[in-house]
């Protein structure tokens, strides 16, 4: 029992230390900018790509890649794999080199989710992406995703208690993360994706 405890912790810090590397941050400070203070102050995907424009693809596949790699190599090194994608949100969205302050946990947990659970994984990016294009919200668009990603476990993964419990506090992360961007809903001042403006709201 002692040992299972331990290894559970060891594989959620081995994520988190992979998780914590702060790729937004980084590549906004590479490009002279400190995407903290800039926009919503978020250093993940979104934000850098409204602050920066297509340097934020980069971030997205590297906050994907956190998530993505600790899981894949986490056999090799006798680790949980669903500890170690939850620890890699975890580092991610309360990365210690910037107080704590970190993105929101939609890229990694995709990357993690990409080989702990693909089939939910699938169905939550089909969710994903049908409230994108019928409101243009990135923020709706991933608490929608964080909603359905661990019925969708259950569902999907019956009898896994170890990866639905990882992926129902991921998706509690998450919209934890996303408090501020449901208050702005709620006043009518989230910003839409700047794609979808452009295609759905030309001609207006």
């Amino acid at each position: 029992m002692m040992a299972s405890v331990i290894t559970a912790i060891g594989s959620v810090l081995a994520g988190a230390a992979v998780g914590s590397v702060p790729s937004g941050y980084l590549v906004g400070i590479a490009r002279g900018v400190d995407v903290r203070t800039v926009g919503s102050g978020n250093i993940g995907f979104t934000n850098v790509f409204r602050t920066l424009g297509w340097w934020g693809i980069p971030v997205l596949v590297a906050d994907v890649a956190k998530g993505l790699l600790p899981v894949a190599a986490s056999p090799a090194l006798g680790l949980l794999g669903p500890a170690v994608g939850l620890g890699a949100v975890l580092g991610h969205t309360f990365t210690p080199w910037l107080s704590f302050r970190g993105g929101k946990g939609v890229a990694t947990a995709l990357g993690a989710s990409t080989l702990l659970c693909p089939r939910s994984l699938a169905a939550g990016l089909a969710v994903f992406f049908v409230i994108l294009i019928a409101f243009g919200f990135v923020s709706l668009s991933s608490m929608s995703f964080a909603l359905v990603l661990a019925p969708f476990t259950a569902l999907l993964y019956p009898g896994d208690h170890a990866l639905l419990g990882c992926t129902a506090v991921v998706g509690l992360i998450i919209l934890v993360k996303h408090l501020p961007n449901i208050r702005r809903l709620l006043s009518s001042t989230e910003s839409r994706f700047g794609p979808w403006v452009r295609i759905f709201r030309r001609g207006r």
